[in-house]
């Protein structure tokens, strides 16, 4: 139970509304902050403004999967309110305030070091983005499906990068009977590319590796998928790219050259929020009971 714990939720999409149902249900005491515009009522939490929020009582502040953009402003989908999360908000927190984000950007990294605030990447540890795979691979199904004029089964894919997200790819794709070739780096990932049953590559070769295939798959948020590479891929190819923006792909060239190239980031949110959003409070509450069963000296 997280009872006497107090917990601003700032803003965020259908995701966070699994989060303060989780967190209800635990007892937390939650102040919601950019959510005038939700018509469910929550019986235990209060929707309040950012001037309003006593910042000198937070035990922890939940941000959207995205954190702030560059300039410290939070997305929120339930609310036409500007809202920024500022140094002078966080420095009147406690010192054991923690803060919880999907992913980081330069602005928090340096909102955390000014302010002294421990800061946690959600998509960081390996069981969410394991889990979060799951609704990815669903979601790149549907896009390939609505932009292809043929089956999956049978098709030439190449999957790049084998992380959490590329193995679930890969190991779907080639379920659901397509032709599917990985590439990597590393050696052990080529060895369990290998041990999957699925032709490994190094990216390395990746030119070589493209001039047959139907679709194209990245995982890997770097350059990769270049208008070197692009240019040696059949014109019918589609291109999706689920790296975190900007992505890994020449879409400028890709344009270019004919090809679709689409970048899918954040696919949970879109194609399953409810799951995407229980997966992420389940693990909330985990931390947030840690966190205070540490401050309780338990």
């Amino acid at each position: 139970m997280l009872t006497g714990m107090h917990v601003a939720i700032i803003g965020g999409d259908a995701r966070q509304l699994e989060v303060i149902r989780k967190l209800i249900e635990l007892d937390a005491k939650l102040s919601l902050i950019g959510f005038d515009q939700l018509d469910h009522g929550f019986t235990g939490a209060t929707k309040v403004q950012i001037d309003e929020v006593d910042f000198s009582d937070l035990d922890a502040i939940i941000l959207p999967v995205p954190g702030t953009n560059l300039e410290g402003q939070v997305d929120t989908v339930f609310s036409n309110e500007k809202v920024f999360l500022t140094e002078e908000m966080l420095l009147k927190t406690p010192k054991h305030c923690t803060i919880y984000s999907g992913i980081s950007n330069s602005y928090l990294e340096q909102l955390m070091k000014a302010t002294n605030r421990k800061h946690v990447q959600l998509f960081e540890r390996d069981d969410v983005a394991i889990y979060n795979s799951i609704p990815t691979v669903e979601g790149t199904i549907m896009i390939v499906i609505q932009h292809t004029d043929f089956t999956i089964h049978g098709s030439h894919v190449v999957v790049l990068g084998l992380g959490r997200v590329g193995m679930s790819v890969a190991r779907t794709f080639a379920a659901l009977g397509a032709k599917v070739k990985v590439g990597a780096r590393r050696s052990e990932h080529i060895a369990r590319i290998t041990e999957m049953g699925l032709y490994p590559f190094h990216l390395n070769d990746l030119e070589k590796e493209v001039t047959d295939i139907d679709i194209c798959i990245n995982t890997i948020p770097h350059m990769v998928v270049t208008a070197s590479v692009i240019s040696k891929m059949p014109a019918h190819t589609l291109i999706v790219d689920l790296a975190s923006k900007p992505g890994g792909t020449d879409f400028r060239y890709a344009e270019k050259r004919g090809i679709k190239a689409l970048l899918a980031p954040g696919l949970p949110g879109i194609v399953a929020p409810k799951t995407a959003g229980q997966i992420v409070a389940n693990v909330l509450a985990q931390l947030l009971s840690e966190d205070l069963k540490i401050r309780e000296g338990k």
